[in-house]
Formats: C-alpha cells, sequence, structure tokens
C-alpha cells in the first residue's frame, strides 16, 4: 500500500471521526428543535426520533402568547436589554483599563494588575451573597441593575484579552501621536480603540452569549414575571402544579437560539482573529 492510500485512508477516517463527533454534539440541538413541531405525547413517547409525525406550528404561537398576560416578547425584549447595555458596558470599560495596563506607567499597576487576576480565580457562588446583599440594601433587587452596572467596571477576562491584543501594537503610533499633539485620551479613542477592533468583537459575541443565556442571575434578582429574561420565561413552562407544555417550551428555546446563531455567523471571521492574533506586528 502506497503512502498516497495510507493518507487517503487516514484523511477519511479522520474525516468520519469529526463527522461522527459533531453529530453526536450537535444531535440534542436537533432534538430539541424537532420538539418545537410535536405535542407532548410525541416528545415524551417518541424516543431519539428527529422527524415529527406532523408539524405542529401551534407550538410557536402557544408559546409566543407566553403566560400571566404577558407576550414572549417582551421577555425577549428584557434578554436584549440586559444583554445588549451589559456587552456595551463590558467593553468600553475593558477596554480603557486594558489600555491603561498596556501603555500607561503608573504606581501600583502591577499590584492592580495580580489583583485583577486573582478576581478571576474566584467562583461567583462564593461572592452570591455578599453581591445580594448589598444589592438589596441599595435596592437594587426586582430591577436590571444588578444584571447590568456592574459591568460598568469591566470584566477580568476580557481586560487580560484585550491588555495583550494592545501590547501587540507598535508603540510607534502612541509616539507620532503624541508628537502631533495627542494626549493619552486622544490616542485610546483615536488609535488604540480602533485598532482592538477583533479583540472588540470578540469581546462582543462572547458576553453577550453569557449574559443572553445567564441564568442563575436573573434568577435571583429579578422578582416580578414582567422582568423576566427569557431564560427565566422558559422555565416557567415547566409549573410542577399543572400540565407542563413541552412543545411551547421547546418552540420558544428554538426562537432564543436564533440571536446567538445570526450574531456567531456574522461575526464569526472576527472571533477567529480576536482569539488567534495577539496584536500587530510592527
Amino acid at each position: 500500500m502506497g503512502m498516497k492510500t495510507k493518507h487517503r485512508f487516514g484523511t477519511f477516517f479522520y474525516h468520519l471521526f469529526v463527522c461522527g463527533f459533531g453529530l453526536i454534539m450537535i444531535y440534542p440541538v436537533l432534538w430539541m428543535i424537532s420538539g418545537a413541531f410535536k405535542n407532548n405525547m410525541e416528545i415524551l413517547n417518541g424516543g431519539l426520533k428527529l422527524l415529527p409525525p406532523s408539524w405542529r406550528f401551534e407550538n410557536f404561537t402557544n408559546g409566543w402568547s407566553g403566560f400571566g398576560g404577558i407576550s414572549f416578547g417582551r421577555f425577549f425584549a428584557n434578554s436584549f436589554i440586559v444583554a445588549g447595555i451589559s456587552t456595551a458596558a463590558t467593553v468600553f470599560s475593558s477596554a480603557c483599563v486594558a489600555y491603561a495596563f498596556a501603555r500607561i506607567k503608573f504606581r501600583g499597576s502591577k499590584i492592580w494588575f495580580t489583583a485583577m487576576i486573582c478576581t478571576m480565580m474566584l467562583p461567583a457562588q462564593i461572592i452570591l451573597v455578599p453581591q445580594y446583599i448589598i444589592y438589596n440594601r441599595l435596592g437594587w433587587v426586582g430591577t436590571f441593575l444588578p444584571l447590568i452596572r456592574p459591568h460598568f467596571f469591566g470584566q477580568a477576562f476580557f481586560i487580560y484579552q484585550m491588555m495583550q491584543f494592545a501590547k501587540g501594537i507598535p508603540r510607534e503610533l502612541d509616539e507620532a501621536a503624541t508628537i502631533d499633539g495627542c494626549s493619552k485620551y486622544s490616542i485610546f479613542t483615536r488609535i488604540i480603540f480602533p485598532l482592538l477592533k477583533p479583540s472588540i468583537v470578540t469581546t462582543v459575541i462572547i458576553q453577550f452569549y453569557w449574559k443572553w443565556d445567564d441564568f442563575m442571575a436573573p434568577m435571583i434578582y429579578l422578582n416580578k414575571p414582567k422582568m423576566y429574561t427569557a431564560s427565566i420565561a422558559i422555565k416557567q413552562f415547566a409549573d410542577a402544579s399543572s400540565t407542563t407544555d413541552y412543545g411551547a417550551m421547546f418552540a420558544m428555546s428554538t426562537c432564543s437560539l436564533v440571536p446567538v446563531f445570526l450574531i456567531f455567523l456574522i461575526f464569526n471571521k472576527y472571533l477567529v482573529e480576536g482569539i488567534s492574533t495577539s496584536g500587530l506586528k510592527g
């Protein structure tokens, strides 16, 4: 058997393994999407079959009508508000802090950087109770503020990512801008921030995913049905005191995947570039 034949067989089995493994990974999502077109009996007794016996589009109508007189569109709007504002706040605040660590020399910078990195090692569950007590005393419980306000102070993960990217930007650009009379603020807004585009897009995608899919924080801080996000509202379909409408629940779960999927398709190129590169090479 020649080398070319061995290479072809190796390539064939590699692609076969990747396709099989990918199918196993995506199968639960496909089963959920197919469940959006089935009734409860077909979902519970249909096993692992994907294709429904009959396509029931009324599940989307029933799911969109929501509950308690509140349309599911309201829940989607709440999710967009929380995810959108949080993402914008995270991008700007993290970029500012990253620029300071990467470009500005100030006393205690190493100490502050170490303290920031240490916050990444703290599980969120450890500070959950203290945060709730503080937010409750501030009167924020029952509003979107606990879900949005902390992101105006940056996040360690994205600060570190942007800082590493900014370090790859040639300092000659800063020096040339300084000669032209630019201040540190002008250098950031006119030079560094635009060049951080791949890293910023990566931050937008990941942060939006995190906030859109977040379940724990909205469940703890939001106590009014009209303020529920989509992730909390979907859980309400599983009611222990009555019959669970699995079809409507799967239909709304499928709809909740659409924004995430679209963002990934639109910004996929920038996501790969932002993760795989560390800045511009001079």
